[in-house]
């Protein structure tokens, strides 16, 4: 008789939701209490160690503009399903657009007359939105020029940062969309703010991936699936291309030949850069998820839950691993954060963790929208 303990059931769609909006937010959290600190302050705030946990932080910590941004994508997306699932049709970009617009409001930021005024939405009266917690100054140019940027007309034409990808996993949850309309819904919504080439596919790539462990597939799957993707097209952006590539030779993953060790925030600075920009954030996230990830999730016969795995510790790891560095920390906290929760299921989330969220409900509340117009 075999006494090979049994692998837990997968996480629902709706728990994969509700994990992955509530695991970028814990991830955006903790970072955002040490974004503007380099790697000596930290260890001077906190210890050798740097930060470990949300006990450390006496007044607590808040979420930043990624998630306010990730929310307003979510709702941008719902109210194009909620106009599809009524059976007219809706143009979803400008639906994220003007959902935008209605966040740079709460930032305080003008634009000109000629922008469309929104007609306002439930998540417009959530006081925790409104509150001004550094956002990107490309995210607030861009839409501030009133202007709905394409691919083809973008605004901020030279800019890759990562306010892309921060915001970019909701496109990732919407189940029954083939992948590649999927990724063109996420790279066009990049260009509302972004110009850059690599921008663009940076959180399209981000968003395959998402996709990918929400339709099931393991870590190490969905991780090569979505490189892959982004290696494979006509115009890949090299410096993408080498910065993943990077990553997962550093967390040593099967099929990419790399030592594998934990790397120190030094190294991981000096390795795949600081977060700023659209393709380190990807691949220092990335890089913390399959470096603390278990043995055999970085196996190429990895499965998608294994038994004796304890989702909660390889969250804490990769969330403290991802945050602990002289970068953006809460970008690279927050990416890393939907990674695992699109992963395991809100169920995988430390509970202690979840009791220090600021505005838990406001999160359930996109959350439970998202999954009222695409599975309920």
């Amino acid at each position: 008789m075999s006494t090979e303990p049994s692998r837990p059931p997968a996480p629902t769609p709706q728990s994969r939701i509700h994990g992955c909006l509530l695991g970028g937010a814990l991830g955006d959290s903790l970072g955002y209490a040490v974004e503007f600190d380099d790697i000596s302050a930290i260890r001077s705030r906190f210890g050798p160690a740097g930060l470990q946990d949300f006990s450390a932080l006496d007044a607590g910590s808040h979420f930043s503009d990624d998630t306010q941004l990730t929310l307003y994508t979510v709702d941008g997306l719902v109210e194009a399903l909620e106009w599809a699932n009524a059976g007219t049709a809706a143009d979803a970009n400008a639906c994220v657009w003007l959902a935008y617009l209605r966040w740079l409001a709460t930032q305080g930021v003008p634009v000109p007359p000629s922008a469309p005024v929104p007609q306002p939405r439930w998540i417009d009266g959530q006081a925790a939105l409104k509150h001004r917690r550094a956002p990107g100054n490309a995210c607030l140019s861009g839409l501030a020029t009133g202007e709905m940027g394409t691919v083809y007309r973008p605004v901020n034409p030279e800019s890759k940062g990562c306010g892309t990808v921060m915001r970019s996993a909701p496109f990732g949850l919407i189940p029954h969309i083939p992948a590649d309309a999927m990724y063109k819904l996420s790279t066009d919504a990049a260009s509302l703010t972004h110009g850059h080439r690599s921008a663009r596919q940076s959180a399209g790539t981000f968003s395959l991936l998402i996709h990918a462990l929400v339709s099931g597939q393991s870590l190490l799957d969905a991780a090569n699936y979505a490189f892959a993707h982004a290696r494979g097209r006509d115009d890949a952006e090299p410096a993408l291309i080498a910065r993943l590539e990077r990553a997962f030779q550093l967390a040593g993953v099967s099929g990419h030949a790399g030592a594998g060790r934990r790397l120190g925030p030094e190294d991981l600075v000096r390795e795949l850069g600081e977060g700023w920009v659209a393709e380190e954030a990807l691949a220092v996230a990335l890089y913390a998820v399959l470096a603390t990830a278990p043995a055999r999730d970085k196996a190429a016969d990895a499965a998608p839950e294994i038994a004796g795995v304890d989702p909660q510790s390889h969250f804490r790891e990769a969330i403290v691993l991802a945050v602990n560095h002289s970068g953006d920390s809460d970008s690279t906290g927050s990416i890393a954060g939907n990674i695992l929760g699109a992963l395991y299921g809100e169920e995988g989330l430390p509970a202690e963790w979840l009791e220090s969220l600021e505005a838990p409900e406001v999160i359930r509340g996109m959350a439970g929208q998202l999954v009222k117009v695409t599975i309920a």
